[in-house]
């Protein structure tokens, strides 16, 4: 199942099942997407009779809007720790996100007037199902309500100011989350999908998921040790090799630009670029 949050046309905020180029409406059934994702089964039985709405007549929304944590993982793909002649960490390298950051699909990613270095970070990320702690690495998939796209957007010059990432990475309307959500079930093996950044068509990122140096299940087992995970959070599991601050000369997203983060299984997240007003 494809899952997403989106307005409807009369601009009520609502959540549902994706059919084709068609959504259904379950908002009548939780509060929102978060509430409802320990089961999926039920909503798959409920949305064949729903009323509907053309993916063209609504907004999309990121699809969980207020995750209680957003867990970003850092220097996480081979190919972009090798890019940046670093040496790969012993433990995941974790720094918080916060939810007014995120954008939706279709949405502009917001470059700022602080900085030009915004850089793009095409991203898998992970959306937890229940609440979970202590999480074995054998028992990691259990708690996966799906996978959506991530665009983990960086104003390089603020992430660099220390060793800590947050402030590089929490500027207003930098990060694209969606379209959807999909469930394990209809991507199957997550590691074969592929995983293509595009700036303005031009493909500036790809690789497999399975370049990760840690793999999902040691995240999920990590992250749930040091925190309590709760349904709907996210843990974006890192980028690969080709951002924007490793070309010559740096590769800036600017305003007017499209960017695309594209995993096989899942779909398309596309972002339009403007400045800050």
């Amino acid at each position: 199942m494809k899952l997403m949050s989106f307005l409807r046309p009369d601009a009520k905020s609502a959540w549902g099942v994706v059919r084709g180029t068609r959504v259904a409406d379950l908002s009548a059934l939780a509060p929102s997407l978060r509430d409802a994702l320990w089961a999926p089964a039920a909503l798959a039985e409920a949305a064949a009779g729903a009323a509907d709405f053309a993916l063209d007549d609504v907004t999309f929304l990121p699809p969980i809007p207020q995750p209680e944590k957003i867990l970003c993982v850092g220097l996480n793909y081979l190919t972009h720790i090798q890019e940046g002649g670093r040496e790969p960490p012993k433990n995941p390298i974790i720094f918080p996100r916060y939810a007014n950051t995120q954008v939706a699909h279709g949405a502009p990613i917001i470059r700022p007037k602080a900085s030009v270095t915004l850089d793009y970070e095409g991203e898998l990320a992970v959306i937890i199902a229940r609440r979970c702690r202590h999480v074995a690495k054998a028992d990691a998939m259990a708690v996966i309500a799906g996978y959506a796209c991530y665009n983990d957007g960086s104003v390089r010059e603020f992430q660099r100011h220390s060793s800590q990432f947050t402030p590089g990475k929490n500027f207003v309307g930098t990060g694209g989350f969606g379209p959807w959500i999909v469930t394990p079930d209809e991507t199957g093996d997550i590691t074969r999908s592929h995983l293509r950044t595009r700036l303005n068509g031009v493909e500036q990122q790809h690789a497999t998921i399975d370049d990760l140096c840690f793999d999902i299940p040691t995240l999920i087992a990590y992250c749930s040790t040091f925190t309590q995970l709760e349904a709907g959070d996210v843990i974006v599991t890192g980028t690969t090799g080709g951002v924007g601050a490793y070309q010559t000369p740096p590769l800036w997203m600017k305003a007017g630009d499209v960017v695309e983060v594209e995993i096989s299984g899942i779909g398309v997240l596309r972002n339009p670029v403007i400045d800050e007003a």
